[in-house]
């Protein structure tokens, strides 16, 4: 079986303070993006009761050593409540940027869940497969969904909202600048509430470029100032809206479907237009 885990961008990003339990409370807008990496799980017939997954995986390199891949941690996860689960064989083909603020991780365990679930009948519903992916990340929730969100508490309690971009053109431009999440929250001043995310995506597309606004951006852009000129480059070649991604360091540009973007960056920028 092969699926496809998406990616996502955040449409404003609120940090509204820590709480006590180590995480911070945030509010933001998920938003699912169609630049996927390939995940592919077989059932190991040559197991001889060694590891009970055996992880290969091509494209963009994983840092990660394989047990600690999301991928095998989704695995195990449901093994200790479902000791059927057979030993498998995984291939994760990466094409969306680690450490790049698109939860490409994330989407990896999420889909993971919902595979093994699918694949060998575990019947798993979707407040269960969420249940599971909590406990995976704060972003994993959302790719169970897989739908425009609303999302609040560290990211997992979501709220599906009416909102489509399917008549623009999204540009994402990834510096090849990782950037640790921890890090990223450790030197960001939260916010607190303001006026609510949802109200604001419901205003025309052009209005967002004066009201919703990504908490991480005055960090990140004061520590990698390349990552705030690609968002002036965006605006200049006649973005309608454009901001950071979760903590970076993707950047992104909504422009009209119609338009022509003109803009250049260094080659060694990933540089990919997307339909919204």
């Amino acid at each position: 079986m092969i699926v496809f885990p998406n990616c996502k961008i955040n449409l404003g990003l609120r940090v509204i303070g820590k709480r006590t339990d180590g995480y911070h409370e945030i509010e933001t807008v998920f938003y699912p993006v169609p630049l996927k990496d390939a995940l592919e799980i077989i059932v190991d017939t040559n197991d001889t009761g060694g590891h009970p997954v055996q992880l290969s995986s091509s494209g963009i390199p994983v840092e990660v050593q394989p047990h600690e891949n999301i991928c095998v941690k989704a695995y195990s996860l449901l093994k200790k409540d479902f000791p059927q689960l057979p030993s498998i064989k995984m291939h994760l083909h990466k094409l969306i940027p680690s450490g790049a603020g698109l939860g490409g991780g994330s989407s990896d365990g999420a889909f993971t869940l919902k595979m093994l679930s699918e694949k060998f009948y575990l019947g798993l519903s979707k407040e269960q497969l969420i249940f599971y992916a909590s406990q995976l990340g704060s972003d994993c929730s959302f790719f169970i969904l897989n739908k425009p969100c609303m999302a609040t508490g560290r990211g997992e309690i979501l709220e599906p909202v009416e909102l489509n971009l399917g008549s623009y053109k999204i540009l994402l431009v990834y510096p090849g600048i990782h950037i640790n999440t921890a890090m990223a929250y450790s030197q960001t001043i939260p916010s607190g509430k303001g006026d609510s995310l949802k109200n604001i995506i419901s205003q025309p597309i052009e209005s967002w470029k004066e009201n919703l606004f990504n908490d991480f951006e005055k960090s990140i852009f004061k520590n990698h100032p390349e990552t705030g000129k690609v968002k002036e480059k965006l605006y200049e070649s006649g973005a309608l809206y454009a901001a950071l991604s979760g903590s970076g360091s993707s950047v992104f540009g909504i422009f009209k479907h119609e338009a022509t973007i003109s803009v250049s960056f260094p080659s060694h920028y990933y540089v990919k237009e997307l339909s919204g």
